[in-house]
């Protein structure tokens, strides 16, 4: 079996961070999105990997081109497939017939997350004769979310943002296929937002009765196109980690639960609660970590307090009276006390920015 990761797009539910960057890059624990995802691959077998990126957006297109490599790093081989244009789901399938030429894949979107991996969803259709495998979860807000209704333990009907919903049942970002997708996917038209829908090729899947099965997770999914679910996903990977100690922690401050330094940081008259992950030559000075936050490589923190929060690499906070929690604080950001008389608020704040002022 082969894989397709699909890294494009536009990311514009996490901006700003995604004016400059990659959505599949924002991190989560330390280590990026998509990195979960080829690691789900790789661990139930599959090792080449193509890699769909976006041909319109050269600075994301480079910069996941440059974290994952040739792919080496993960055990895989990694192919890269532009996609001119935001051209929809089922077009960026589509684009990679050649690559996955005969052969049963798998399609993960990588903004996705799965805390419990793939491996027995992989196996079970590796070994199955089916012609795709859904996998689905339970949600509380079918209206919002592409849906599919079962019966006698196939997928028969397809339901996209339904007024009613005739299931609970939302399709997960990761797709089980095999060659007859390409085939219904000839010929599709457009949908009423320009694009080719993924639910329509699906759709026509089940309409010429081919075999579509469901598989319904019951550990953790998360789509991390938002700034909330990225701080969720954070919280699930920190529940599971593993304390190491691999960076300076001083005679004054204190270490408690499950906390992974990194080489080179540094914790000097501060107190860190796991679960946390502080980042290769962070410094952390007389601040408080709280539990469910990770920061990033080359942070100074200083003389403030964080919590439930993702700072990434190379970011200050300084001085901050107030404690910061529910954060997502992108690379090369400054947060600092101002000193301005009088006492006064000074922003400077791209487009889509958000910002939460206390009394």
């Amino acid at each position: 079996m082969k894989g397709v990761v699909l890294a494009g797009g536009k990311g514009t539910r996490l901006r700003p961070l995604t004016f400059t960057g990659a959505k599949q890059l924002v991190p989560i624990a330390n280590k990026p999105v998509i990195f979960y995802a080829i690691e789900d691959l790789v661990e139930a077998g599959i090792t080449d990997i193509g890699v769909v990126v976006p041909a319109d957006f050269p600075m994301a297109r480079d910069q996941i081109m440059a974290a994952l490599g040739d792919g080496s790093a993960f055990g895989a081989r990694i192919t890269y497939i532009p996609q001119d244009a935001p051209r929809g789901l089922a077009h960026a399938v589509s684009i990679c017939r050649d690559f996955v030429g005969d052969e049963k894949f798998v399609v993960y979107l990588g903004d996705n997350f799965i805390r419990e991996g793939i491996v027995p969803q992989v196996q079970a259709f590796r070994e199955g004769g089916m012609n795709a495998m859904l996998l689905l979860y339970r949600v509380s807000n079918p209206e919002g979310l592409g849906i599919a209704v079962v019966q006698d333990g196939r997928v028969v009907e397809l339901q996209e943002k339904p007024k009613v919903p005739k299931s609970d049942l939302a399709i997960v970002g990761i797709y089980l296929l095999d060659r007859h997708f390409f085939e219904v996917a000839e010929g599709l038209t457009p949908s009423a937002r320009g694009e080719l829908e993924i639910t329509d090729a699906l759709a026509r899947l089940i309409e010429r009765g081919y075999d579509v099965r469901p598989e319904i997770i019951t550990g953790w999914w998360i789509d991390t196109g938002k700034h909330n679910d990225m701080i969720t996903a954070n919280r699930l990977v920190l529940e599971t980690i593993e304390s190491c100690i691999a960076g300076e922690i001083d005679a004054e401050s204190q270490v408690d639960g499950r906390v992974v330094i990194d080489p080179g940081a540094q914790i000097v008259r501060s107190v860190v609660r796991g679960p946390a992950v502080i980042g290769r030559n962070t410094k952390i000075i007389e601040s408080f970590i709280g539990p469910f936050t990770s920061v990033g490589a080359n942070c100074l923190i200083e003389h403030s307090e964080i919590e439930h929060s993702i700072v990434m690499d190379d970011s200050t906070i300084s001085n901050i009276p107030l404690r910061i929690e529910g954060s997502l604080i992108g690379r090369n950001v400054r947060v600092e006390r101002s000193t301005l008389k009088p006492r006064a608020h000074k922003l400077l704040l791209g487009d889509y920015s958000q910002v939460g002022l206390a009394d």
